[in-house]
């Protein structure tokens, strides 16, 4: 994690660096000279944007007391893989991504398509966080 604060810091001050080159290119551009408002705080708030999550990285890394396995320059990658679970015999991630389709289908077509949409996300979400508490898998 201590890498991923470090890349989020030098990205951070990468887009403060690019807002004030783009706000100097504009004032110093004959044509213009003015400054142009969607560039400069555009690329100013992603500069913020990575530095809010370089601090929160950074917290993060200090309060959990120790290195993680990624960290460590000596470690494999077998060491870091108990880290994650994925079920690859779920059907519900399939109905999810349906259901948040049909839910934009409604945005785009008709109110009252997002509330069928809705509905059957909000069941695929629960039928996947309890996939495993009932039926052949439940621990």
């Amino acid at each position: 994690m201590g890498a991923n604060v470090k890349l989020f810091w030098v990205l951070s001050s990468f887009y403060f660096l690019s807002a004030i080159g783009y706000t100097f290119w504009g004032l110093v551009d004959p044509f213009h000279e003015t400054v142009e408002w969607v560039g400069t705080p555009a690329l100013a708030l992603l500069g913020v944007m990575f530095a809010f999550i370089a601090f929160y990285l950074g917290r993060v890394h200090k309060a959990q007391g120790g290195e993680l396995v990624e960290d460590l320059p000596d470690s494999t990658v077998d060491e870091g893989a108990d880290l994650g679970f994925y079920s690859p015999w779920s059907w519900w991630p399939l109905a999810l991504a349906f259901a948040i389709g049909l839910f934009f289908l409604g945005l785009a077509v008709g109110a009252w398509i997002c509330f069928i949409g809705a509905s059957f996300a909000l069941v695929c979400v629960v039928g996947w966080v309890l996939e495993y508490y009932r039926g052949n898998f439940a621990r």
